[in-house]
């Protein structure tokens, strides 16, 4: 479908300077369309977690060991790792080994991909939790030594001379880091005037599940299982203020919407924060298994992330019980990706309440309102949910664990076009 486009969204690939970062969200003019682009490949097994894309490479992570062309004629083996041409759907011969899943991707410098994840080895070496890979051969970039001591790295960010990781680990490199921390980009080598001393005394660990950058890089917003920062309460949201001229430092703000808590053995109900175009605004999404609009279990809801103090959202979604792991906002609207049935649902418990509306597993909200828009490509199955989204210049991608979206076979993967 719709070949123009894709001709048109390759010249406006190649016209970028720099990769697009995978927090910051491009800024598109309109919603994209519920009717998926023909031309993407397919996962065969497993889920897609995370994106990026570099030049006009869209590099997929996740969980898998297989994927077809578009045609479904042609199979590839890929351990967690794949990329295909933006422009044309052609999967390309990158194959890195990896052993463990992939949570998280950004473009590098000279054609490269940064990951990370759970896995241990890449290509048969020692290579914990973070790597940089060259497209072109599939190989560790050998300058990158940086690797964690323990846990996972799920979310990173590059941004100019540096990479931002959040996850579980305690420690990366010579340096003990809890679950954030700063690594030159070219080194991997942390930072060692970058340290929050994030601490969760009444919690099992430390477990940052995503992370956000303001796109001129002065403000990072991450989410996950925290409560104190710098000795200071922190209630799931850690706001970092990145100044030009000295070194990083927590930010004086701070919200207490996620003091409550969701159904037990829920550690950290956060799953997804994104940033607008502007960086005045962030949304985060949540799960819980919990329902009642005095509570903030599966929901989505924007803050203004400017100024210092207590935030309180500007606005919240309610799903009436079921999960939202992914978000991205692109100007025009918020896209939130999960397992949910409905949104603007505060009422419904398991169910749909007054004013509810059907949304399966995907849905765009009204930046200014925070209500469902007319958007519905709907996920059947819905299954875990939508892990994965990141717009483009061609539209929105998303990474699942299932195979139908706006009515049409896509193996665990999609790209909606904008109009």
């Amino acid at each position: 479908m719709r070949r123009g486009l894709l001709a048109a969204a390759a010249s406006a690939l190649a016209a970028l300077a720099v990769a697009i970062p995978a927090s910051a969200a491009l800024n598109h003019a309109t919603t994209v369309s519920s009717n998926p682009a023909d031309h993407t490949p397919h996962v065969l097994d497993g889920e897609v977690r995370a994106f990026a894309l570099v030049g006009d490479a869209v590099v997929v992570g996740g969980d898998f060991n297989a994927v077809s062309d578009a045609a479904r004629k042609v199979r590839y083996k890929r351990s967690n790792l794949f990329a295909y041409r933006a422009s044309t759907g052609e999967v390309l011969p990158f194959a890195p080994a990896v052993d463990g899943e992939v949570f998280t991707l950004a473009a590098g410098p000279n054609n490269t991909v940064y990951a990370g994840g759970n896995f241990l080895r890449v290509n048969g070496a020692g290579q914990r939790g973070i790597a940089q890979l060259n497209l072109a051969d599939s190989s560790r970039v050998p300058a990158f030594t940086g690797v964690i001591a323990w846990g996972d790295v799920r979310s990173i960010i590059a941004y100019g001379p540096w990479l931002y990781a959040a996850g579980s680990f305690s420690r990366i490199g010579t340096l003990d880091r809890v679950g954030l921390a700063r690594l030159n980009a070219t080194s991997g080598i942390a930072d060692a005037t970058f340290d929050l001393k994030l601490k969760a005394p009444n919690l099992t660990r430390v477990k940052l599940e995503d992370m956000a950058l303001t796109p001129n890089g002065t403000r990072l917003a991450a989410v996950g299982a925290v409560e104190q920062a710098g000795g200071q309460f922190r209630a799931q949201v850690v706001v970092v203020d990145i100044p030009a001229d000295g070194p990083a430092r927590l930010a004086d703000w701070y919200t207490d919407a996620y003091t409550k808590p969701c159904r037990a053995g829920f550690e950290t109900y956060l799953r997804g924060i994104d940033v607008d175009p502007t960086g005045t605004y962030a949304t985060i999404v949540s799960t819980g298994r919990k329902w009642g609009e005095k509570l903030m279990c599966d929901t989505a809801a924007r803050f203004d992330l400017r100024g210092g103090g207590l935030h309180r959202p500007l606005w919240v979604n309610w799903t009436g019980g079921d999960s939202l792991y992914s978000v991205a906002d692109t100007g025009a609207a918020i896209y939130v990706g999960g397992h949910q049935r409905w949104m603007d649902n505060p009422l419904g418990r398991e169910s749909a309440g007054p004013g509810a509306v059907a949304r399966s597993g995907i849905a765009a909200l009204d930046p200014a309102t925070g209500k469902a828009t007319s958007f519905n490509p709907r996920r059947n199955p819905r299954g875990v949910g939508a892990r994965a989204l990141l717009a483009t210049p061609q539209g929105l991608l998303v990474g699942s664990d299932t195979d139908r979206i706006g009515n049409e076979y896509h193996g665990k993967l999609a790209l909606l076009p904008i109009t």
